[in-house]
């Protein structure tokens, strides 16, 4: 089947459901992609899984994209082992009610991608039933994929330009923004922030090393170096007094 003749199959098995057929990118790698109700989320994974014609049978992957005021869209690929062709299935959840039903029970592979979904966009999968930390220890707070979330890296290091919600679309100076809990990056680190710059994110620009540098004494002007001492006279060379006493040339019998 053609990408597009998988779409409109997948359509018509959820007719009356509103769902939208597309075919992806990627040339002679295009997908099919089918947008569904969030409501409609579970069915359209079972009748892609257990259609003869469709028969996608292996669970590829899940993930999620944060496409900010309108939502978190929900991805997941399907693969047919064996009528070679691939499925895309998409579905949009609010913000304010981040939630899809969960595949477990029709595909176990989608039981770590569901885990890393809820850990790093927030979205819940009800039915999942062990939505445990995948990727973070247990007392992370946040989720690092919502692009409202603010790297540490960028507090603890300057970055050019406006790179974080809330700094200005023009260049040049940028206003630090610092995430609620993480301290200010002279509060962390080999750099301490100087006295009452705390919160502030200067800690880097504006501190003190916390390693003094070790600076080397002058070196004194060429007058004033001591001069070497010259080196004692071999016994046998046959110079000086001890010289002639050892050889006998300048004593008499």
């Amino acid at each position: 089947m053609t990408p597009e003749e998988v779409g409109r199959r997948l359509v018509a098995l959820l007719a009356p459901v509103e769902a939208t057929a597309s075919v992806s990118g990627g040339q002679a790698y295009a997908r099919a992609t089918v947008d569904v109700p969030p409501a409609s989320w579970r069915d359209a994974l079972a009748a892609a899984r257990d259609d003869v014609d469709l028969a996608c049978d292996f669970f590829d992957w899940l993930s999620a994209v944060d496409q900010l005021a309108d939502g978190c869209e929900v991805v997941s690929h399907l693969w047919s082992t064996g009528h070679r062709h691939g499925l895309l299935l998409r579905t949009r959840v609010p913000w304010d009610e981040p939630r899809v039903a969960s595949v477990v029970d029709l595909y176990p592979g989608a039981a770590w991608h569901e885990r890393e979904t809820y850990e790093m966009f927030g979205v819940d999968f009800p039915g999942h039933g062990e939505l445990r930390p995948l990727l973070l220890p247990p007392e992370f707070e946040g989720h690092p994929l919502r692009k409202e979330f603010v790297l540490a890296s960028r507090v603890a290091k300057p970055w050019p330009g406006a790179k974080e919600p809330g700094e200005s679309g023009a260049g040049g100076g940028r206003r630090p923004i610092r995430p609620p809990g993480v301290p200010a990056p002279g509060e962390w680190g080999p750099t301490p922030t100087p006295a009452g710059a705390a919160g502030v994110g200067e800690g880097p620009r504006g501190g003190t090393p916390a390693r003094p540098v070790r600076e080397s004494p002058p070196r004194p002007a060429p007058a004033e170096r001591p001069t070497p001492a010259e080196p004692p006279a071999h016994p046998g060379s046959g110079s000086g007094p001890a010289g002639d006493d050892a050889g006998g040339n300048g004593g008499t019998a």
